[in-house]
């Protein structure tokens, strides 16, 4: 990913005369640069330290400030490398069973996946009925960190009923390949229909550190089971989208 710096910044649009507060004069400052797009998706800004210097506030008020311009999605921070404009939020239509990859792909961002955890497990009572199947019945267990351009996007668990894909954790790299074409290729496992779930809620502490976030940041969840096309339920998947990156949208007709 290309990293482009933000032009240079002047001090004189803070008035200490004014009766605004310093940290509302520099957020309207520091916003008014991303919206007009005087800064565009992706530019980094300068570090904590040159915004106390160039506009001769503390580290307090910056920092409230950038934590105001974070909630509101306009910008985000990569640990070791930055704050960065964000770029809009992804669209994510609800009505289609699309792969991560071919999403991503298709709105012409570099999709990336890291592979979190590959087991088998005994399914517990809540997934064991989703997945229509009995309390312990061994599942495969995927979990993967998804990225588009190198910006963590959102962290999927996906869980398989282990007997209709025998082997299916030694099957495929999971990084570099989507899973629905692995079942199909492998198994001729077709994920043609899905029921799902959605809601809101507040960040694990894991999940803030996987998606470089602040605690107490919101995600959505989905829920989501996948039927193939002889109606069996195959996958049980939890998607736990960053909240500030993502829109999810149905079309609706009356």
């Amino acid at each position: 990913m290309v990293v482009n710096n933000p032009p240079n910044l002047t001090a004189d649009v803070i008035n200490r005369d004014s009766k605004l507060p310093l940290y509302q004069q520099l957020y309207e400052v520091l916003r008014g640069n991303i919206v007009r797009g005087a800064w565009q998706p992706g530019d980094r800004l300068p570090p904590e330290s040159e915004l106390i210097a160039i506009y001769q506030v503390s580290r307090i008020t910056v920092r409230q400030v950038l934590d105001m311009l974070t909630h509101e999605g306009l910008i985000h921070r990569q640990r070791g490398r930055g704050t960065f404009v964000a770029h809009p939020p992804i669209e994510a239509n609800l009505v289609r069973i699309v792969s991560f990859t071919e999403d991503m792909r298709r709105r012409g961002y570099t999709p990336g996946t890291k592979v979190l955890a590959l087991r088998l497990l005994d399914a517990p009572e809540d997934i064991a009925e989703k997945l229509q199947v009995d309390v312990g019945e061994p599942l495969a267990g995927i979990e993967r960190l998804r990225l588009a351009d190198g910006e963590p996007m959102s962290v999927e668990e996906s869980y398989l009923v282990h007997r209709y894909c025998p082997g299916v954790l030694d099957q495929d790299d999971y990084a570099a390949g989507p899973l629905r074409q692995a079942l199909e290729r492998h198994y001729g496992l077709r994920l043609v229909r899905a029921k799902q779930t959605i809601r809101a809620i507040l960040a694990p502490r894991r999940f803030t550190r996987l998606l470089e976030l602040p605690r107490t940041s919101a995600l959505l969840l989905i829920e989501r089971v996948s039927f193939s096309d002889q109606g069996a339920p195959v996958e049980f998947l939890r998607i736990y989208y960053r909240a500030d990156r993502y829109t999810l949208y149905n079309e609706l007709q009356g």
